[in-house]
């Protein structure tokens, strides 16, 4: 690649002027790009987040409370199934019409009902004889005086056929536990007792820990008064759904649907409620589900967005100011160089010269100019044609940068007519060069294909005047090339 030959402070000066501009643009640019990746973003993320919410609160904690249900009829379910054999057994019924007789009987039957459903009791109270009978035996007589025995009397006048009552075992008072009462009724309907068994309250919170852990949800029952009955470890102390002070405007649409799905904020952020009653116990099975399950991988995937979408913006900046830099300095080129020299063209000398001058002046020292041309390049055109011209300009410019200093300035002036700017330089200094150019043209020619087109130049040499105007310089040199030319070829005049 030719190296552009003009006087290295002024060129460096001139493209020291626009990377301001370039850099200004480059940053407007990696501004709109970044607004525009951070508007989709966000916008993108905005949405993600409203449909998200949207499908939690229609689609996936629906799904999560039937998954939780089916769960509970299968774990929760079979203590009233198995009341239900034992309150339709015809042991229970034929043993208390033949007036309890051997309750080593029924104590073994109660045993083997416990052992093998492996639940906490198992219990049969008579009507006649208001007998507790226990796998243990006949634990006590119940009274209607007795508050502890309210369960039995409310369950002989209930009008479904078992219920569900958390209360203390009355063969272990220290231990809570979940009861289904089930009646017992003779042939002909009436009650004549009530059976059932039971389940340690631990151990349906167990079960509803398991299913937290698995499902990643909250948990809880509620009767429909609102009391909570059952919840797993990390549900409050709240008791009733009514206290709980973010949920407590909800409580009443709650309550008297047999499902709904709602949502309230805690201060922090959002959570969905889905309730679903639970016939078989009449309870509302509530599941929560927070926000932040869904929206920390949405977050996630926001702040991965924004880093790419910084990285491609300060990637796109780069690119930019780097290829604008570069057609910038190609578009300087174009308008400062001779595109078949490199050499400074006319506009950029003015420029140059003015800018040399100053300098020149202020430091005291000479300035000297050399003006040439190519002899008979016209006879070179006709005979190689204008390739062959070309390509003896382009070879003699290249000769004259190998002799002259980076500090200074050769121009194409005009058709096979160079100048040479040398700062620094006197006239003799000057006149030293031009005769070293001369017999390097001279000697070495230019190579066109096969040929070998011999060449000379004719010069004139003249040194810069203290505040002389280019113009001025100009006539003087031109008219030492003048009388160089006037002397024959190959001649170098000085003026």
């Amino acid at each position: 690649m030719l190296r552009l030959w003009c006087a290295r402070p002024f060129c460096n000066q001139m493209e020291s002027e626009v990377p301001g501009r370039k850099l200004h643009f480059a940053l407007i640019l990696c501004v709109l790009l970044g607004i525009g990746f951070l508007t989709t973003s966000f916008v993108s993320f905005y949405v993600a987040r409203d449909s998200l919410q949207e499908q939690i609160a229609e689609s996936t904690l629906p799904l999560t409370s039937d998954n939780i249900y089916s769960e509970i009829q299968r774990d929760l379910l079979q203590p009233i199934f198995i009341s239900s054999l034992m309150a339709h057994d015809t042991f229970f019924r034929d043993w208390t019409l033949n007036g309890e007789q051997d309750s080593k009987l029924v104590t073994r039957y109660l045993s083997e009902i416990q052992k093998r459903y492996g639940t906490v009791t198992a219990f049969f109270v008579s009507d006649k004889t208001k007998n507790y009978y226990h796998t243990s035996g006949i634990l006590k007589q119940v009274s209607a005086d007795n508050p502890d025995d309210s369960w039995y009397f409310n369950a002989l006048n209930m009008k479904d056929p078992y219920e569900i009552n958390v209360d203390h075992d009355t063969a272990d008072r220290s231990r809570l536990t979940i009861f289904v009462n089930y009646q017992v009724r003779d042939y002909e309907g009436k009650v004549i007792g009530v059976t059932g068994v039971g389940l340690a309250v631990n151990s349906v919170t167990n079960l509803i820990e398991t299913y937290q852990q698995r499902y990643g949800r909250t948990i809880y029952f509620s009767d429909r008064e609102g009391n909570i009955t059952l919840h797993g470890s990390d549900f409050g102390n709240d008791r009733t759904l009514q206290a709980h002070k973010s949920i407590r405007p909800l409580a009443t649409q709650i309550l008297t649907s047999p499902g709904t799905s709602v949502s309230y904020n805690d201060g922090t952020q959002t959570i969905f409620v889905n309730s679903r009653l639970v016939p078989e116990f009449g309870w509302l099975l509530l599941v929560e589900q927070h926000e932040q399950l869904g929206d920390q991988r949405i977050e996630n995937t926001l702040l991965i967005n924004i880093a790419i979408s910084l990285f491609i913006t300060v990637l796109v900046g780069f690119t930019a100011y780097f290829t604008i830099r570069g057609y910038q300095r190609r578009l300087e080129e174009l308008a400062s160089y001779d595109k078949l020299t490199s050499a400074c063209n006319r506009q950029v000398f003015d420029l140059v010269f003015e800018k040399v001058t100053k300098v020149c002046r202020r430091r005291k020292d000479p300035l000297s100019m050399i003006c040439m041309d190519l002899d008979q390049f016209k006879e070179i055109n006709d005979t190689f044609g204008h390739p062959g011209g070309d390509a003896a300009l382009r070879d003699v410019a290249s000769m004259i940068r190998s002799l002259i200093h980076e500090e200074d300035t050769l121009c194409r002036w005009g058709g096979d007519e160079f100048v040479i700017l040398l700062p620094g330089r006197d006239r003799s200094s000057a006149m030293q060069l031009a005769r070293a150019i001369a017999d390097m043209i001279r000697q070495n020619g230019v190579r066109f294909g096969r040929e070998n087109i011999q060449l000379t130049i004719s010069a004139g040499v003249t040194e810069y005047r203290d505040s002389e105007t280019l113009s001025s310089i100009i006539n003087r040199v031109d008219q030492a090339l003048y009388s160089s030319k006037n002397a024959g070829r190959d001649h170098i005049s000085q003026a």
